[in-house]
């Protein structure tokens, strides 16, 4: 991996055998996870069956009890899975060694910020769904395959690509067999395998992002969008209830949690409780992001003020935080601008679009993302003087365990913040980089990325607010996001960086044409062809 013609050599030969390898298996939009499709009141993936959490006709003659039952099927789903796939539950040395890497290297480089807290179990879950789960670790194993090839440092040869190819194929080909769903089956049945299944083709979405392969994000997203639908809409009860019901049905269900010290009554969160809850952080995330290139309202719309937001004070059930390192309120506000642009849309293509209704309705999210990007720079702590809150967290706070600090989430939400704003403008006023809003938006950007940020390779998790950035900044701040992608070194492993840096180029060689009054950032991002998911 040269960083050069080599590099670029290597990765179209890869796209080509990907494509080939899924002409020959029958894969390409194929291997893709299917829609659902609408039979009645009950949504089915068709002609797929959920495999990795099929009982067998004795277990469906025990009685069912939530506390004793869960662990039982947990249990004997993945004995069925290890039998279905694989014979038995024994890993090669070669696994171990590259589902350790997952976990000491790859985790902590695409998650940052993603520390949860080891009284409440840390990242053992991880572990935990690699062990018991076939489809998780085949998943796993593919992201790995692939990033320890690049830390080897010396250029991949053919038979180092065709076992990462290999263990895609792989990967795919369980998942498919997962997700196959027994006609007339409940999903409260495949409780567990469905969490484990949504959790693999998150990490499936990651993995193909990575290597720069977007063809499939769309369908992926809607396969996961689906499978997030029906877990919800599974556990109603006889009496109607909200979406914050249904979520915290679910993760009761997936209980009960582990008792680890028994004499203390310390308990942690299941496997697939913590899965759970931060697949579905990954899940949403992307589908705000994904809204912003199709000009559409996220399809999760529904679920955001009850999952994400905290006006009553109450710790939201799922914190952006502290899994991508930006607050809840940033991804709420680029939520209710790509609706409002929706409308726009909507407005124009009908003939009657007001630009006084159009500042009405968007000087809400400007006045609430100003007032709080306030709030947030007088509240910044210097990330020196905070103290461990406790004997655990002093373990962790030396050189050879890095931690991400409070302090670099809140510098992160403050680039996301002007990038909400940049975003705005664009829907409101139209393109125009050299207005005194965005010049400024533009230059804070650049000023958290030069001199606040650390470490640089942050910027891994900030991708598309870079981009925004970059695709509005004026001709004379140009080499400053050139010099600050061209400064994450090797390349191939900040896949997304450069895909944003790519779509930045193309605004720029294209920035006096004649089309440029009309220019919106959906349309840069989808100039790319595909869904372009800057995650």
């Amino acid at each position: 991996m040269d960083g050069g013609a080599k590099q670029d050599e290597m990765a179209n030969r890869l796209k080509r055998e990907v494509k080939k390898s899924r002409r020959d298996r029958d894969l390409g939009h194929r291997h893709a996870i299917v829609e659902p499709t609408t039979d009645g009141n009950q949504k089915r993936f068709e002609q797929f069956a959920i495999s990795e959490t099929q009982r067998d006709s004795n277990d469906s003659q025990e009685p069912r009890s939530e506390t004793a039952n869960t662990p039982l099927q947990r249990e004997h789903d993945c004995k069925l899975a290890s039998k279905h796939f694989s014979g038995n539950m024994n890993f090669a040395r070669s696994d171990t060694i590259l589902l350790t890497f997952h976990l000491e290297y790859i985790l902590p480089f695409l998650f940052p910020f993603y520390n949860p807290s080891m009284l409440e179990g840390g990242r053992s879950w991880i572990l935990e769904m690699m062990i018991s789960s076939p489809v998780v670790r085949q998943a796993t194993l593919c992201q790995s395959s692939y990033f320890f090839s690049l830390a080897r440092g010396v250029p991949s040869d053919d038979l180092t690509w065709e076992t990462v190819l290999a263990q895609t194929r792989d990967a795919f080909s369980m998942l498919r067999q997962s997700l196959q769903f027994i006609h007339g089956s409940s999903i409260t049945e495949h409780l567990h395998g469905a969490v484990r299944i949504l959790s693999s083709i998150m990490q499936i979405q990651r993995f193909e992002v990575a290597v720069l392969s977007f063809e499939n994000c769309q369908p992926h997203l809607n396969a996961a969008l689906a499978l997030f639908r029906q877990l919800l809409d599974s556990c109603e009860t006889v009496e109607p209830t909200g979406n914050r019901s249904k979520f915290s049905s679910v993760i009761s269900l997936l209980g009960p949690a582990t008792r680890l010290l028994p004499s203390q009554s310390v308990y942690v969160p299941s496997a697939e409780q913590a899965a759970f809850r931060f697949s579905s952080a990954l899940l949403l995330y992307d589908d705000i992001i994904a809204s912003t290139v199709s000009q559409q309202q996220p399809k999760l719309y529904e679920y955001h003020q009850c999952l994400l937001n905290s006006s009553d004070g109450t710790e939201p059930i799922i914190n952006f935080e502290t899994v991508m390192g930006c607050q809840n309120w940033v991804l709420l506000h680029i939520s209710e601008t790509a609706t409002l642009d929706m409308w726009k849309q909507g407005c124009q293509s009908a003939g009657n679009l007001s630009m006084l209704d159009l500042v009405h309705r968007a000087t809400p999210i400007k006045d609430s993302l100003e007032r709080q990007l306030t709030q947030l720079e007088e509240d910044m702590v210097d990330p020196d003087s905070r103290q461990p809150s406790s004997l655990l967290e002093r373990f962790t706070t030396g050189d050879s365990h890095p931690k991400t600090s409070s302090a670099q989430t809140a510098l992160v939400t403050q680039i996301w913040a002007h990038a909400t704003l940049l975003y705005l403008s664009v829907v409101v006023t139209g393109w125009q980089p050299a207005s005194i809003d965005a010049r400024y938006h533009v230059d804070k950007i650049i000023e958290l990325l030069t001199f606040r940020i650390s470490p640089p390779a942050l910027l891994r998790a900030i991708v598309w607010p870079f981009c925004v950035a970059g695709c509005l900044a004026e001709p004379v701040r140009i080499p400053h996001f050139r010099a600050i992608a061209d400064a994450l070194q090797p390349s191939s492993i900040f896949g997304t960086v450069r895909k944003a840096l790519e779509i930045m180029e193309d605004v720029w060689r294209n920035q006096d044409a004649a089309d440029n009054l009309s220019r919106d950032l959906a349309t840069c991002f989808r100039n790319q062809g595909d869904l372009v998911l800057l995650v």
